[in-house]
């Protein structure tokens, strides 16, 4: 047996297999093009190398290719009863994820990480704000991802996939010095790692500093290829921050020519939620956004997402709903019952439904009910600002002027700078 780059053996003895594999994961971790070539040249290399198979499937699953997913997960569960404890427990944690049971998949990565810390694409199911704390729907997750995270620094290092998650991790809770030298240590052991970038701009955003994070994304991802995995959302805050910072023309040519459905091959949830965020927020600012966008987007999200049950997907279909009058379909998700934050979605939902009944009241009194603990829908801090805006707005509108700006004062000061909510 050969062992990959972290450390650990695997179930091939082609050195070519497993320098395809490594490159594959390097390349997963860092959302870098060329990620199914890698792992589809460590299968062809060897037929029999089953996580290699399961690399593939993550990836497939991230680009919404659900027949391709459960084709190389029934391949690796073919090959399991010859590998390693750990490589069997790798694909079971990997098959319930892929399978779509959360909780227990969460469960499993916590158990195995115990026994093989190192296990890099296991442990990366629990990081970052769309991993399996992000969308676990519970309480205190910001401070459960940091704390998972903090505790695999003895076996990762100055690894730049471990700095960068870490990065992450503590800025959602305000720790900016110390993720700013984890940041850095990151890009410097890998400067093409478009999840670092993409930290490193959440880090410019909550120090306030929009001019200089958009020339920096804006020089990064010159090079960066339209079907990476990261490509849709680099570009969303490329676009917040030419709404934020005045530059309304490019902030269309973002949304019509890098992030749109009609254009993006990036992930169906990025996809849904980097244009319904960019459209809304823009509304909030004053700009008018044809109704036809909005129709487009609702049709959207039905097709991609058509069952209620994830917080963050349902919380951007509810908006394109109700923007787009797609009344049925609103309804639909507030009397929906799947999912771990479905009381949250049916908060905001209907917050949004009263939105656009110019019930401005009625709507702030929803959203203000989702502030306490909005973290559970999802999504960075940077993301959930749309709700914060949005009961701002909805203040702002029902002659509560004082009452938006004291609100954000609290939540989120940097909105009182910038010209995020129209009449503000």
């Amino acid at each position: 047996m050969l062992d990959d780059a972290y450390g650990n053996p695997v179930a091939t003895l082609s050195v070519q297999a497993r320098d395809a594999y490594d490159l594959g994961v390097s390349k997963f971790l860092g959302a870098e093009l060329g990620v199914s070539d890698a792992f589809e040249t460590a299968i062809n290399a060897d037929e029999s190398f089953a996580l290699a198979y399961i690399g593939l499937a993550r990836n497939l699953q991230l680009l919404g290719q659900p027949d391709r997913v459960m084709s190389c997960l029934r391949k690796s569960r073919d090959l399991a009863s010859s590998l390693s404890a750990r490589e069997r427990s790798h694909i079971e944690a990997s098959t319930l994820l892929l399978e779509g049971n959360a909780p227990a998949a969460r469960a499993a990565v916590y158990k195995h990480v115990e026994e093989w810390p190192a296990d890099v694409m296991i442990a990366q199911m629990c990081t970052s704000v769309f991993g399996l704390i992000g969308f676990s729907g519970l309480p205190g997750r910001e401070a459960e991802q940091l704390a998972f995270i903090s505790r695999l620094s003895p076996y990762y290092g100055d690894n730049w996939w471990f700095r960068t998650q870490l990065a992450f991790a503590q800025i959602e809770v305000g720790q900016l010095a110390s993720a700013q030298e984890n940041i850095e240590i990151a890009m410097n052991a890998n400067p093409r790692s478009a999840h670092t970038a993409h930290i490193r701009a959440h880090l410019y955003y909550e120090n306030m500093e929009d001019k200089e994070g958009l020339n920096y994304l804006s020089n990064w991802c010159k090079d960066y290829d339209p079907s990476a995995t990261l490509y849709n959302h680099i570009y969303w805050h490329v676009g917040l921050w030419s709404l934020e910072t005045g530059d309304i023309d490019r902030m269309w040519q973002v949304l019509d020519i890098n992030i749109s459905p009609e254009q993006s091959q990036g992930p169906p949830l990025n996809v849904l939620t980097d244009a319904a965020s960019l459209l809304f927020r823009a509304e909030l600012a004053g700009l008018k956004v044809p109704v036809e966008r909005w129709k487009k987007l609702s049709a959207y999200s039905l097709a991609r997402f058509p069952n209620p049950g994830l917080g963050f997907a349902d919380l951007h279909a509810a908006i394109t709903h109700s923007r787009s009058g797609n009344r049925d379909a609103l309804e639909a998700l507030i009397h929906s019952n799947n999912g771990p934050v479905s009381d949250l979605t049916k908060t905001l939902a209907t917050g949004y439904k009263e939105m656009e009944d110019e019930n401005w009241a009625m709507a702030a009194k929803q959203f203000c009910h989702a502030m306490r603990d909005h973290a559970r829908i999802g999504g960075s801090k940077a993301q959930r600002d749309l709700i914060d805006y949005s009961l701002a707005s909805c203040l702002v509108r029902d002659g509560r002027q004082q009452e938006a700006r004291t609100l954000l004062s609290i939540t989120r000061p940097r909105a009182i700078t910038k010209e995020v909510v129209a009449g503000l």
